[in-house]
């Protein structure tokens, strides 16, 4: 059986720290990563796994509670997102300090998305922040950024599971982790939401997550309808990308296992990549 493995990692927001536990299952299982590439926060976990931070930001992650969640939320009143997503990263810094790509262990790929020129951009050098703070920028919700002469958001919006940018050897298995997946039972939101305490900060991150994530039917402002309507586009994009490029192995990630800022969450999203990695490899092999 081949155990070298070309890893790509999905956009998704907070279900991607999933994508934590679904490496920490594969190289359980006697897998070896070569190369990885990944979208919006498939981007943040690859780079950090390819620059062998992955532990590092693992303890820090799982240490989140709401409070800390919303500390990181830098709200802006211009009218190109609601997060400046400025503060995140450079909390991030102080712990896990720059690398350039080209420097990593293994060859990374970060995909963000040209609005101006309605394109991918592939990152594979340079500034690892750069990159996927490009590739995270939500659009309406987290502000694009400046690069060179046009501007940048999220690579899911183009490219969600960004399979032909992973360097692949002839003799590695391509994986692919796609947070889209059909809903599990394990990860019924109303299990795992009564493990937490209920309080104003939680019905307030709930509320706003609702927003800009999922939408409520009874009330479709503006950010709801343009989370429901993307979202339903990126995923189509992610089920069309994997049908064209056939992954070896595909784990899927329950999509509606954790709203975009559900970041305290980590112990249990973790834990449900390692399950969901399992049950792939158990049909696989």
């Amino acid at each position: 059986m081949k155990n070298r493995i070309a890893l790509v990692l999905s956009s998704g927001g907070s279900r991607g720290l999933a994508q934590i536990g679904v490496i920490m299952e594969l190289e359980k299982q006697g897998f070896h990563i070569t190369s990885v590439s990944g979208s919006s926060i498939g981007s943040v976990i690859g780079g950090l796994y390819a620059m062998g931070k992955m532990d590092v930001y693992t303890e820090w992650v799982s240490s989140f509670n709401m409070t800390d969640v919303w500390g990181f939320m830098d709200f802006t009143l211009t009218k190109q997102g609601l997060l400046k997503g400025e503060r995140v990263f450079n909390k991030m810094k102080t712990i896990i300090p720059d690398m350039n790509i080209e420097d990593m262990s293994i060859p990374f790929a970060v995909v963000a998305t040209d609005i101006i020129n309605k394109k991918e951009v592939v990152f594979t050098k340079g500034s690892f922040y750069q990159a996927v703070r490009a590739s995270v920028a939500i659009p309406a919700v987290i502000t694009p950024t400046k690069f060179e002469d046009t501007i940048l958001v999220d690579g899911g919006l183009l490219n969600p599971v960004p399979i032909e940018h992973v360097f692949r050897n002839s003799d590695d298995l391509l994986v692919v982790v796609n947070l889209y997946g059909k809903k599990d039972s394990y990860t019924d939101r109303e299990a795992i939401d009564s493990q937490e305490n209920a309080g104003n900060l939680k019905r307030l991150m709930n509320a706003i997550s609702t927003l800009v994530s999922t939408g409520d039917m009874n009330d479709i402002g503006y950010y709801s309808l343009l989370s429901m309507t993307s979202s339903l586009m990126i995923s189509r994009l992610a089920e069309m990308s994997i049908e064209k490029n056939k992954p070896d192995l595909l784990i899927n990630i329950p999509s509606d296992s954790a709203r975009t800022f559900d970041f305290y969450k980590a112990k249990e999203l973790i834990e449900l990549g390692k399950i969901s990695a399992r049950k792939a490899l158990m049909k696989m092999f």
